[in-house]
């Protein structure tokens, strides 16, 4: 029962959309309505600014990041601390709060994996900004980025520095990363078209 109801927590704490409502508070608008609809950070970017998107971003990275942690500290058994992850993913792709069309999970997913094993995550965080600095693409860098996780997961462990949740871990890393892939189906086939957004212009 415990278990249970730490998934609804963190199920709960990751539906909250904070980039949704940055761009509430401090303009008014529905980000739904902005843009390419999506209420995630890199909406919130273009329709209201760094500021307003970098609150966003950081809010729904530590909604992943935190509950981890906290669980990491505390010693959860591997099978939970998987399912603390998954779950606050979970919550932001499919928030309650935004009739479960919500964020496409890439700052949640990076939150709540870095705090079982920062060191993958550290090195996707190089792979999407050196995505960025070559093509301006925030979504392709993200798709690397996520893409990348499941593959640099082990990498750690092999230098000393194992990941929390063993294998469990792992395939939390790669159900995060399948679900992410699926959510930028969009940025897919944009980037087939060659018009998919880039900073400083529209598409490419």
């Amino acid at each position: 029962m415990n278990g249970i109801l730490l998934l609804l927590g963190c199920f709960f704490l990751g539906s909250i959309p904070f980039s949704y409502l940055a761009v509430r508070v401090r303009t008014g608008s529905d980000l739904r309505d902005l843009g390419s609809g999506n209420p995630g950070a890199t909406n919130a970017l273009r329709t209201a600014g760094p500021s307003v998107a970098l609150l966003g971003l950081m809010l729904d990275i530590a909604k992943g990041f935190v509950p981890v942690w906290f669980g990491r500290t505390a010693g959860l058994p591997d099978e939970l601390l998987a399912g603390a992850a998954l779950a606050c993913v979970l919550g932001h792709v499919f928030s309650p709060f935004l009739a479960f069309r919500g964020g496409k999970g890439v700052a949640t997913g990076f939150g709540a994996l870095s705090a079982m094993n920062p060191v993958a995550a550290g090195l996707s965080v190089v792979i999407f900004f050196l995505a960025l600095l070559l093509w301006r693409m925030v979504s392709l860098g993200s798709i690397l980025a996520v893409a990348a996780l499941p593959i640099l997961w082990p990498l750690p462990e092999r230098l000393g520095y194992p990941a929390a949740a063993g294998r469990m871990g792992w395939l939390a890393a790669a159900v995060v990363c399948a679900l992410v892939l699926v959510r930028h189906r969009g940025n897919f086939r944009r980037l087939r078209t060659g018009t998919e957004y880039r900073l400083g212009g529209r598409s490419g």
